[in-house]
């Protein structure tokens, strides 16, 4: 489902701000992303619900996305279009658009592309974090090429952000990782919610035979769900282990994980309900900036099993919540009984994670403690 409409479409009324409702006045406001649907990712659907937040605030948002241009799929991929050769199209579109603000979601073509514009017609503009690349070369290059491939995407991120009025970051963790990878440029935070109204715990918990064990989200290298998957019963003890989710690597795990249940892509209700029937989320990953599903499952109830690795080390801040240990399977094991009850987990992801802030935060309204900076300007590290 399209949440923001086309660039090209006429544009509607601008309705005023809410009585009660943070002091902004109304805008135009064009994000520009190249990762957009029919992608499923946490980028996506971040975007999607501070978009439909931004609306209901009285704002008119477009979007312009891969959608608006001729496409090629990325290597290894092909779910993920990369717009061909933008600039001049996306120039007519932001002209034609004539946003009051504008924000650039994700450092791919088209962000090279807004970004071009912004500095070429001196418009400010924002930018966010969303992706550890480093990380994901880390993981994927070879190793004769891989030091020198992080170096050049280091140097590559840093020129795309400093340019930026800001940089919204989704947590402390990675505002300090960027610190010391040598940013410089005013960042400011911008964290995730949770929808209340699908997101929340079982009216009477599941009582499975064994422990129930979640992933949902990509399923690609970089998500580590070898180390996950490949736990045996005597590091956990019995259990079931499910996954929820698509991605390039699922034919060869589901080869290797006979075990496992895999489920596919699940949005909605349906992905809800299957956090609601599971005992522990487990989030094999070290390589996200957040990790959505790790507030969802909250949400639900869940306590979560991490390694001890920005994104969940900012989230699993008490025992009650899950725990982190460089042993994911010494994690699952305490999680499995951590303190605390469905009700107090979910309670918490309520009270913190909220779109309805993260949408004030993003229009940089005073009083929500989002807008509080985790340390407003990233210096150069020293050395």
């Amino acid at each position: 489902m399209t949440i923001a409409r086309p660039v090209n479409a006429l544009p509607v009324p601008i309705r005023p701000v809410g009585q009660g409702r943070p002091a902004v006045p109304a805008q135009r406001i064009l994000i520009v992303t190249d990762a957009w649907a029919p992608q499923v990712n946490g980028v996506v659907r971040s975007y999607e619900n501070i978009i439909r937040e931004l609306r209901l605030l009285g704002h008119d948002v477009a979007v312009i996305s891969p959608r608006d241009f001729p496409t090629l799929p990325l290597p290894g991929y092909r779910e993920i279009a990369l717009a061909v050769f933008p600039y001049r199209r996306l120039a007519r579109k932001i002209a034609r658009y004539a946003p009051d603000r504008i924000h650039i979601a994700v450092e791919g073509p088209l962000g090279w592309a807004a970004r071009r514009y912004c500095l070429r017609h001196r418009r400010p503009y924002s930018t966010a974090f969303h992706t550890n690349f480093p990380a994901y070369l880390a993981l994927r290059a070879p190793g004769v090429v891989r030091a020198p491939l992080q170096k050049l995407t280091l140097w590559l991120l840093r020129r795309f952000h400093d340019r930026a009025a800001h940089t919204y970051v989704a947590t402390p963790s990675i505002t300090a990782q960027l610190r010391a990878w040598g940013f410089t440029g005013v960042v400011r935070p911008l964290s995730r919610g949770v929808d209340a109204g699908v997101f929340y715990p079982p009216p009477v918990p599941a009582r499975n035979d064994v422990p129930v064990l979640l992933y949902v989200g990509r399923v690609a290298a970089e998500k580590n769900l070898d180390a996950f998957l490949g736990l045996t019963t005597a590091q956990t003890g019995p259990v079931r282990k499910v996954v929820v989710g698509d991605g390039p690597a699922l034919g060869a795990l589901q080869r290797a994980y006979p075990d496992v249940a895999f489920l596919g892509t699940l949005t909605g209700q349906a992905l809800a309900d299957t956090y609601r029937v599971a005992d522990v989320f487990v989030f094999p990953s070290r390589t996200d900036t957040f990790g959505i599903v790790l507030i969802e499952a909250l949400a639900c109830g869940l306590p979560i099993a991490a390694f001890d690795v920005p994104g969940p080390c900012d989230i699993v801040t008490d025992p009650s919540l899950g725990a982190l240990d460089d042993d994911l399977g010494a994690a699952i094991s305490r999680a499995l009984i951590a303190p605390g009850t469905r009700e107090s987990r979910s309670a918490h992801a309520y009270e913190r994670y909220s779109w309805h802030a993260v949408a004030a935060a993003f229009l940089g309204c005073p009083g929500h403690d989002q807008d509080r900076p985790h340390g407003s300007v990233l210096h150069p590290a020293a050395g």
